[in-house]
């Protein structure tokens, strides 16, 4: 598609531990709900950074991440649905409190390990991410598909946009006045 999107979040809040990409998974969900119209999950915590390819890798303070979202949720009453993406990566690094193992082995809470983007917005909007076909097209009502289909409407605006601006006529230049000497009034502006 001819189209460069650029865009950007901002998070107004700043915490002195919290640093790294950790939450750049989590941004492009983001930013693939708006795109795609399809809204996210508001029960699923998101944890993991994310390269190029779309692979979600692992990120650090896993264990303290989901027990927080887990006591968050405990606090407000667990549901069944609430539960934590987290990188795949990042398996083999959970040490989990019991009471977490135990709300997870009951199924109280979730926690889900991806290895890419489209798992993880499966996962956020119950909607398959869907898979590129022979023709290059996504199979229709995927994630993939009305993502695809929005920056191809994006594209063809701006194109109308750019075509638009080509063909609006110019007003003329108007002529160019004689100087205006030194104690003589100007001359009105022509009329029309």
């Amino acid at each position: 598609k001819p189209l460069s999107l650029a865009a950007r979040l901002v998070f107004e809040q700043s915490y002195s531990l919290v640093e790294g990409d950790s939450a750049s998974a989590a941004e492009l969900f983001a930013l693939l709900s708006a795109v795609s119209g399809l809204p996210l999950k508001q029960s699923i915590a998101v944890t993991g950074s994310v390269n190029q390819r779309g692979e979600i890798q692992a990120i650090g303070g896993v264990n303290e991440k989901i027990e927080g979202f887990f006591d968050v949720c405990r606090v407000k009453g667990l549901t069944g649905e609430q539960g934590v993406i987290i990188p795949e990566a990042n398996v083999q690094h959970l040490v989990l409190r019991e009471d977490v193992v135990e709300a997870v082995r009951e199924g109280k809470f979730h926690i889900w390990a991806i290895r890419t983007v489209d798992e993880g917005m499966e996962i956020l909007t119950g909607v398959p991410a869907g898979e590129r076909g022979p023709d290059g097209k996504y199979p229709e009502g995927t994630v993939n598909y009305l993502v695809d289909k929005r920056l191809a409407e994006l594209a063809r605006a701006l194109q109308t946009f750019g075509r638009e601006e080509r063909e609006t006529p110019r007003k003329e230049e108007e002529p160019e006045r004689e100087p205006v000497q030194a104690g003589q009034p100007p001359e009105p502006p022509p009329e029309g």
